[in-house]
């Protein structure tokens, strides 16, 4: 087979590759089409080389469809809705594989596209979009960029080579662009924990987007205390942070599923930035983005209202990680599923039995 991963923004890449891995191990073509308009070719030159698969280079989706009329793969895989499916349905067929499986609306509501098949992580996940979508093809097989750590693959960072000291407890904090906690943390809060290891994995899109330079300013701050590391942004993948982390901070993120999935306590920061888009009038904005219905993680971890909090949480949540164990169990059944490291070789299989039916 000759399958596309369409490569919209560079996040996704953590998601394709044990995909990508599984179908280059069984001999099947593999190409990425890649989006100019959305990722600095320059900067990001690593991240794609490391990928081992050619990647061509288009500047929006309109090129991105062009490309394959022209190519004609047998599957394309997408992280996101497509909005030219129909042309592209002609020659091949689809696949739609979210990057992450955090609480936001837009998990749902990117299947607002028909694909020839979503893949969907776990047994709750299923169940809700089959509601949304009752006509579409839904198939559950767990959450393919985790496969690597439930394998116990060697993925972790070396404390030491990065001047980390490895006999401290490690904190990651793992902010997302927006809303983010990160602009409400103080410029020396590495001192408030200089006993703990720092791990700062931010979102792609904080390292990259001039919007989002203010983020990047603290970052900066941040990285000069001996005891932090602050991702860069070929850093694309938290798996590295998250084996060597032993609490994760973050806000409304995927990060908090993946994190709650290897059984290790998270704190969830509710203080953030909004941007003036989703304050007063239009907070209604806010809402509908971020809305609270469609996944309740309320329970997987202890919630803080303001950095200070952190000061005590942290210490009690290390000295007590079963205290949210059954909730954590819980959410890793109902929204990442399977946790054998298999979900790369189940998508494949479902691939190849398509292909052959």
């Amino acid at each position: 087979m000759f399958i596309v991963f369409d490569t919209l923004n560079v996040y996704y890449i953590p998601q394709y590759m044990p995909v990508i891995q599984e179908l280059t191990l069984r001999g099947h073509i593999v190409k990425m089409v890649c989006y100019s308009n959305k990722n600095d070719q320059e900067v990001l030159a690593k991240t794609f080389d490391e990928v081992g698969v050619e990647c061509i280079w288009v500047s929006n989706t309109q090129e991105a469809e062009q490309v394959y009329v022209t190519i004609k793969p047998d599957w394309v895989f997408f992280g996101n809705e497509f909005p030219h499916l129909n042309s592209v349905h002609q020659y091949s067929k689809t696949a739609q594989l979210g990057h992450g499986v955090g609480p936001k609306p837009s998990y749902y509501h990117k299947s607002i596209t028909p694909m020839t098949v979503r893949f969907i992580e776990g047994a709750l996940r299923l169940e809700k979009i089959k509601q949304y979508y009752p006509k579409g093809n839904f198939v559950a097989v767990g959450f393919s960029k985790l496969d690597p750590l439930f394998k116990h693959q060697d993925l972790g960072l070396n404390l030491t080579q990065l001047g980390l000291d490895t006999s401290k407890k490690t904190i990651l904090y793992a902010p997302t662009f927006n809303p983010s906690s990160l602009e409400c943390f103080p410029d020396n809060w590495p001192e408030d924990f200089k006993e703990y290891n720092i791990l700062i994995k931010p979102h792609s899109l904080t390292q990259v987007r001039p919007q989002y330079a203010n983020q990047r300013a603290k970052l900066a701050k941040w990285a000069r205390f001996s005891n932090v590391y602050v991702a860069n942004e070929n850093d694309i993948s938290l798996l590295p942070f998250i084996q060597n982390a032993d609490i994760l901070l973050s806000e409304a993120s995927s990060t908090l599923f993946e994190f709650a999935a290897i059984d290790r306590p998270v704190i969830v920061c509710n203080f953030f930035k909004l941007k003036w888009t989703y304050r007063g009038i239009f907070k209604y904005r806010f809402e509908k983005r971020f809305g609270k219905d469609n996944v309740l993680y309320k329970e997987i971890g202890l919630h803080v209202d303001n950095y200070k909090s952190l000061i005590k949480a942290i210490p009690e949540q290390l000295a007590n990680p079963q205290s949210y164990q059954a909730n954590r169990q819980q959410y890793t059944h109902d929204h990442v599923g399977p946790t054998d490291g298999l979900a790369s070789v189940r998508i494949v299989d479902y691939l190849e039995a398509f292909d052959k039916a």
